[in-house]
């Protein structure tokens, strides 16, 4: 692969990576916040002992769940691109 296509393909992960690393604090700080509503609704259903508020957790939880899953798919994402980024850095100072 010559060097030219290699910068572009670095630049391009860049790119990618910026974005990535973006969405996974948003991720991460969502997550936080609705973690504690979770744990807050939670209690709340604890106490109560009504339907409603035994629905109102779980709905909240199921949020969280997704939002998790969310969070390590982009962190995945996230190391994948960082390890074709070192193969990639490998590859450059090899030529």
């Amino acid at each position: 692969m010559s060097r030219d296509r290699i910068e572009r393909r670095l630049r391009g992960i860049g790119q990618q990576l910026n974005a990535l690393r973006t969405d996974l604090r948003v991720c991460e700080e969502q997550l936080v916040q609705v973690s504690e509503e979770a744990d807050e609704c939670r209690l709340r259903a604890l106490v109560s002992e009504t339907p409603l508020a035994e629905r109102e957790y779980r709905e909240v939880q199921r949020h969280a769940d997704r939002l998790q899953r969310h969070r390590d798919e982009v962190a995945a994402r996230v190391a994948r691109l960082e390890a074709d980024q070192d193969a990639l850095l490998d590859r450059f100072t090899a030529t």
